[in-house]
Formats: structure tokens, C-alpha cells, sequence
């Protein structure tokens, strides 16, 4: 189990999991701040110079999930980790991987007023930067504050939030301690399948509104959005797979058996195993039936309906270009072939 104590810069998150580890027998301390210098180390200058923020690489963002599960696999127990994670698509993105690895995580956010994190941020600013340096590049309380204050809204929706402004780290501790224990810090309700071991078949389906515009999801469980579907199941048809998963997804029932729009291969590309992508045609939605759209709240975030440039700026590459060799066929009424996005033969 994890239990990940999130807050603002200085709301106490690294005392109190020390204080934590003491408190939770077979517990370990496990710091993802490790993980950015080594990334520092790892990267080319050039790519580092791109991100502001090591959060905002996609490797660090991997490497924490894969850094957390090894250390579990040795020391076993409770991992305590104190990290700012206020991006909710990154916190999707971790803890994703983690229910993917079927590791539980109990999520704390640490909450003190305002005014105490704006004092708090403004002594460790003089602390670590002493009174000699200049104004114009010091960041002010605001800086740090701002996003934090835009998180707040799934920040308090997702953890279990404690008011620590009064509190000691100790007494911090404390109170998590026995919200895990009564069950109060509930597990994070984002599941994932297991990563693959070998390559997968996967089957998604497009679904269309009276526009022709095309229905896509937004999982809580990994970045950028996606087509409805997911991956076939052991000695189950693909077409038929793609309608358990839209049913499953978004409670559509569909009538008929989708038609086949193209064939992808998708190579290998470590720590992914690649394999067959397929998409069908799940034809027109009308308006009755996008009103039934259902959305199961730990896998998928939102839904619409977008355009092919619309759709362009919401899915990761490699699923636009299959989009719109989808839509080509479509267009064309054929199937298309396709390895790693490109059409042969």
C-alpha cells in the first residue's frame, strides 16, 4: 500500500511522513524528489530545458510509478511519500500505473489556511535564498499558491483532506495514521488493468453524432484522450469485445455488430509491448442515445463529440493518425491495413 500525502509547498508533507513511517510498522520513506535528480542526470539538456518542471516529463512521471512498485516488491509494507502533485491529469497518470501494478493508494492532502502556507512559504524563501537575494527573482507566496488553489477543487473531491494549521507533524501523523486505520482515507477509486506482459489486441469503436462528429472519453488512468473500447479478452471476438467495452464504458448497448474500419500494428516500444489495434464503425449516436451516455467515474473522466482537428489536439499522436485513417476509410467504405500508423499494401 501507498499512501501518498499530498499539499502546497510547505504545508508540512516531508515532517509528516517521517513522523508517519514512525507510527506505521514496516513502513518506508520514499521520497519521488530522488527520482528528479536523477532524471537531471539522465536526460540531455536540451529535453530538461524544455519543462519547467520535472513533473511535467513524461519519464519522471513513469519512472516514480516504476521506482514505487520496486521498492514495494523489496521492502514490502507501506510506502509513505510526501510529493505536490496539483495536475489532476498527472495524478491520473501515477496512480494509474499504480492500480495497474494492483497497488492500493490511501490519498491525504494537507490543508492549513492560506495564511499559514503564505507565512510559512515567505520564512522558507529567506531560509533557503537569504535576505540578499533579489526581489525580482524570488517567487512570491501567489506563485507557489495559485495552482494550488486551482487543484483544490478535485484535490478535496479525491483525498482525504486534513486540516494540519494547528497541528504538530506529530499530531499530523497521527490523524492519517487513524484515518487509514478506521478506513476514513479510503483507497483511490482510479482502477487500470495490469500492464500487459506480452502483446495485446485491443478494439475500439468510433461513434458518430448527427455532425459526424466523432465520441471520445477521457480516462482517469492515463494521458491524453481515447476512443472507447479496450483490450480483447481471451477467446472473445473482436467486434464483440468492442461492444462489451462501449457498454461497459458508456453504457451504450449497441444493435449491431460494428463493422471493421482498419487493422494497426503497433511495434514495440519498451515499456509498452505494442500489438494489434483495431477500430470499428459503431455508426450514428442520435441525440436520444447520447443522452444515455454513462460514465463510470473511476475509469472515465468526460465525453464529447469533436471534430478531426478538434480531435487533433486531444489524442496523443499515434491515436490521431489512426483516427484519420479511420475516417478515410470510412469515407471510402474499405479497411484499411496499417503498421505503426502508416498504410501498406
Amino acid at each position: 500500500m501507498i499512501v501518498w500525502i499530498n499539499g502546497a509547498l510547505s504545508a508540512g508533507k516531508t515532517s509528516t511522513a517521517h513522523e508517519l513511517t514512525d507510527l506505521i510498522p514496516g513502513s518506508t520513506f520514499y521520497d519521488p524528489a530522488a527520482i528528479s535528480g536523477a532524471v537531471s542526470h539522465l536526460l540531455p539538456k536540451k529535453r530538461l530545458n524544455e519543462v519547467s518542471d520535472h513533473q511535467d516529463l513524461p519519464v519522471w512521471r513513469r519512472l516514480v510509478v516504476d521506482a514505487a512498485a520496486a521498492l514495494l516488491a523489496e521492502v514490502g509494507g507501506v510506502l509513505v511519500i510526501p510529493m505536490t502533485v496539483l495536475r489532476q491529469d498527472y495524478r491520473d497518470e501515477i496512480f494509474g500505473g499504480l492500480a495497474s501494478r494492483r497497488i492500493p493508494v490511501r490519498h491525504v492532502l494537507l490543508a492549513p489556511d492560506e495564511t499559514i502556507l503564505q507565512q510559512r512559504i515567505m520564512a522558507r524563501e529567506e531560509c533557503e535564498d537569504g535576505p540578499g537575494r533579489r526581489a525580482a527573482t524570488r517567487r512570491t507566496p501567489r506563485d507557489h499558491l495559485t495552482p494550488y488553489r486551482q487543484a483544490l477543487p478535485w484535490l478535496t473531491a479525491d483525498a482525504h483532506v486534513v486540516d494540519n494549521g494547528s497541528l504538530t507533524p506529530r499530531e499530523t501523523a497521527e490523524r492519517i495514521a487513524e484515518a487509514i486505520r478506521t478506513g476514513a482515507a479510503g483507497a483511490c477509486e482510479i482502477v487500470q488493468t495490469p500492464e500487459p506482459t506480452a502483446e495485446t489486441l485491443a478494439a475500439g469503436v468510433l461513434l458518430f453524432d448527427e455532425q459526424d462528429r466523432v465520441l471520445l472519453v477521457d480516462p482517469t488512468y492515463k494521458p491524453g484522450w481515447e476512443f472507447p473500447g479496450g483490450v480483447v479478452e481471451r477467446g472473445e471476438p473482436p467486434a464483440r469485445a468492442a461492444m462489451r467495452e462501449v457498454a461497459e464504458e458508456i453504457g451504450i448497448e449497441l444493435d449491431r455488430v460494428p463493422g471493421l474500419l482498419l487493422v494497426d500494428w503497433e511495434p514495440p516500444r519498451p515499456p509498452a509491448f505494442g500489438g494489434l489495434r483495431l477500430l470499428f464503425d459503431g455508426g450514428r449516436l442520435g441525440s436520444s442515445s447520447a443522452e444515455r451516455v454513462l460514465l463510470p467515474g473511476a475509469e472515465l473522466r468526460g465525453w464529447r463529440f469533436v471534430s478531426e482537428t478538434e480531435a487533433e489536439e486531444l489524442l496523443p499522436e499515434a491515436r490521431f493518425h489512426r483516427l484519420r485513417w479511420a475516417l478515410r476509410a470510412r469515407e471510402r467504405s474499405t479497411v484499411l491495413n496499417l503498421e505503426a500508423g502508416v498504410p501498406v499494401g
